[in-house]
């Protein structure tokens, strides 16, 4: 069966750096896999893998970077084709921080929104609202993207490559090669490391933002951060991961 190598990652986690690095790796294709482009709060579209898997859609390995959630429908969808898909661990309120910068400086994804519509006054809000519309209104959708993904993870771990934010920062090679050998395309390490490092020369074009852990402590109040583990602690299967969603050293 063709290989699939699938980057389910919330957004500002580091996607689109590691879904090029893998293009150039393997030689395949970007293919966005939901309907008509779909929204950021992304499902795969059957009809486009069963193209694929029949030999269609593109001539080398399906690279896709999809901002998924692990729902029941989605989740069998992956294993009716034995997609094994790729997801990360970072801190949301660094990813926050990323997505607020993003939405202060482009139109598109204003436009695009997440989980829900932007406000048409977002950029005029002052500092303080819009950190209460990015923990009130965006972060549930990070939680719900971690809460997914761990209860999945809980019924057979090997079907999830796991990759830490840190570590694609440190070792970007290695956990390319890492998050391809899981998804069945498995490509050696020192091609890897000419593939992250053209992906990186070419960072100005990938919505790259500052990439820095911590970064969030400027945006956020201790008082948000208690909202938002407030949400962490209604699922069990985050208790373990909680310092880490939360940038907590």
């Amino acid at each position: 069966m063709r290989p699939a190598v699938v980057f389910a990652f919330p957004p500002k986690a580091a996607g689109t750096f590691l879904r090029t690095a893998a293009v150039f790796a393997t030689g395949g294709q970007l293919v966005r896999i939901v309907h008509a482009q779909g929204g950021r709060d992304a499902q795969p579209y059957l009809p486009l893998l069963i193209d694929y898997y029949l030999g269609g859609l593109c001539e080398g390995t399906l690279v896709s970077h999809i901002h998924m959630q692990a729902l029941p429908a989605n989740c069998r969808i992956l294993e009716a084709f034995d997609i094994k898909p790729i997801v990360i661990v970072r801190s949301i309120p660094d990813m926050l921080a990323s997505y607020w910068d993003m939405l202060e400086t482009n139109e598109t994804a204003r436009r695009e929104g997440l989980n829900c519509p932007i406000p048409r006054d977002f950029v005029s809000m002052d500092a303080a609202r819009k950190a209460d519309f990015m923990i009130d209104m965006i972060a549930p959708w990070y939680v719900g993207y971690y809460a997914t993904w761990f209860d999945y993870r809980l019924e057979d771990p090997n079907r999830t490559c796991l990759l830490r934010y840190q570590d694609v920062r440190k070792q970007p090679a290695a956990t390319l090669a890492r998050a391809l050998s899981h998804a069945g395309a498995p490509i050696a390490l020192e091609d890897c490391q000419r593939a992250t490092e053209r992906a990186w020369a070419e960072r100005e074009t990938l919505r790259f933002n500052k990439g820095m852990e911590g970064r969030a402590r400027a945006y956020f109040s201790p008082h948000h951060r208690e909202r938002l583990a407030e949400m962490l602690s209604f699922h069990p299967a985050l208790r373990f991961w909680s310092n880490d969603l939360l940038g907590v050293a």
